[in-house]
């Protein structure tokens, strides 16, 4: 809560806390349970994170800058430190009788390739901390959870909520339990395939863009990968999804290595990032890519932001910032931005070109180390003999008599323009920032968010411009 400077002063406008609920307690050979997902009971809170006033005095902190409060939950599961021979349910609460829960199978491999039923049955976890699956079919469980979540949003004026495992609980129990929340649901469907996890959400609000996920990281994580592949993917989503604004697109998260941990190109993680932020969807920012943490598999991507010292001077805190004012400046003149769908206006194997509204942003895999070229764009929708501003680094460039955009493409770094009209280039020309250009980011935050506010009154889905800052709490941090 002392740290909300470091977030808001990067462009965000909603924040995404871990699971609060009671956790177990003990230590086991897998470490502690500060991630929030091994809950016991769901109507007691973690006060490793703080008491309830903590919790509540952090939504009234978020909304007095107006900004948004993210909550994650978990339905599938309660966490049990043991094998599920060891399992004593009356630890649990309310959930403390065994037939609350789905009989001991392990979910296998075949059960993701082709069972479905086995996926939403069987028991995720291992036999140092089995995760009992609850039976979400039990009437007594639907009241209870149903109940909760309605409880918990409004006691803590919560705005949404990121859904853990969703996939492993059948689909018809999500209709109800979104209504029951009453706020934007993003659903975690860990599955890369649009045919899979695009119907999740013709039950809640959005899913996390897992299919996008694993095109971007196939496409920008060496010069190897595949633009086309990558704009393939984008409209099979289009297509497959009732709603691509409403998905939550990311690169990083604490399920997945961390991007830099697949490569150390510098330039390569600023156009996958860019690629994120400016994409159609709800862009994540997970804890600590401004950073630069570059941790692997599970547990070594949680890395807590506070051994930086949340330090303002990382470039990729400045590159970041920058990129989000680009998005919150286009939805302050643009309320359109948000519905209106990207293009793909060039593509070759290692570069791709996007048009969303009054923005062309341009994304290579070429690497840092790369010569310099240029692309030759049409269809950007600037005027013949218009100039433009490349927001990144600040320089003018002139449409040509035909239209066409030349754009010169140096160390591999992205390109994004802007009309100058549209570009306000005294907020992210020189980082850090002087005291009148923060000024000038939190005043087009709070915009982006007035804008939000008028889509909520004409009864349109929450959280359509949210830029949402992942923050992973642990036990060691609190609120």
């Amino acid at each position: 809560m002392n740290n909300l400077d470091y977030i808001q002063d990067m462009g965000f406008t909603a924040v995404w806390i871990s699971p609060v609920t009671m956790q177990l307690q003990q230590t086991t050979n897998e470490g502690e349970a500060y991630h929030g997902y091994w809950q016991q009971n769901i109507y007691e809170l973690n006060t490793n994170f703080g008491s309830a006033s903590d919790l509540q005095a952090l939504s009234t902190a978020i909304h007095s800058r107006s900004m948004y409060l993210m909550v994650d939950v978990v339905v599938n599961h309660f966490g049990w430190a043991g094998d599920e021979s060891t399992l004593d349910t009356t630890s649990f609460y309310p959930f403390n009788q065994t037939s609350y829960f789905h009989p001991y199978c392990p979910i296998t491999a075949q059960d993701y390739a082709s069972n479905q039923t086995g996926v939403e049955d069987c028991w995720l976890g291992d036999n140092v901390v089995a995760l009992a699956d609850l039976d979400t079919t039990n009437q007594f469980v639907i009241d209870q959870y149903y109940a909760w979540i309605k409880d918990l949003v409004a006691t803590f004026a919560i705005d949404g909520l990121r859904i853990d495992t969703v996939k492993h609980v059948q689909e018809d129990f999500w209709p109800g339990f979104n209504e029951a929340a009453g706020v934007y649901c993003l659903g975690e469907v860990f599955d890369g395939d649009p045919s899979y996890t695009c119907p999740y959400q013709d039950s809640l609000d959005g899913v996390l863009n897992y299919p996008l996920f694993y095109s971007l990281t196939q496409a920008f994580q060496n010069s190897s990968g595949d633009m086309n592949v990558l704009a393939s993917t984008i409209s099979a989503v289009n297509s497959a999804c009732k709603d691509p604004s409403l998905l939550g697109n990311f690169i990083e998260n604490h399920d997945n290595p961390r991007f830099p941990s697949l490569t150390s190109d510098p330039s390569l993680n600023r156009n996958v990032i860019a690629f994120t932020i400016l994409g159609d969807g709800i862009p994540i920012i997970y804890e600590g890519q401004e950073q630069g943490f570059f941790g692997g598999n599970d547990p070594y991507n949680r890395e807590a932001v506070w051994t930086a010292d949340y330090s303002t001077k990382n470039s990729l805190y400045g590159f970041i910032g920058s990129v989000n004012q680009i998005r919150n400046q286009e939805i302050y003149k643009s309320p359109d931005y948000l519905t209106d769908a990207q293009a793909t206006i060039y593509t070759d194997t290692n570069n791709i070109a996007m048009r969303k509204g009054q923005i062309v942003g341009v994304y290579t895999n070429s690497g840092a180390n790369s010569s310099d070229y240029s692309l030759v764009l049409n269809n950007t929708n600037y005027a013949a003999n218009s100039t433009v501003v490349e927001i990144l680094s600040c320089a003018n460039v002139t449409v040509d008599a035909t239209g066409t955009l030349i754009v010169p493409m140096t160390q591999g770094l992205p390109r994004v323009y802007l009309l100058p009209a549209v570009a306000i280039t005294e907020v992210r020309c020189v980082f850090p920032m002087k005291s009148k250009a923060l000024k000038l980011v939190r005043f087009l935050s709070a915009k982006s968010y007035e804008v939000e506010e008028q889509y909520i009154s004409r009864g349109n889905e929450l959280f359509f411009d949210r830029v949402v800052s992942k923050v992973f709490l642990d036990d060691r941090e609190g609120l």
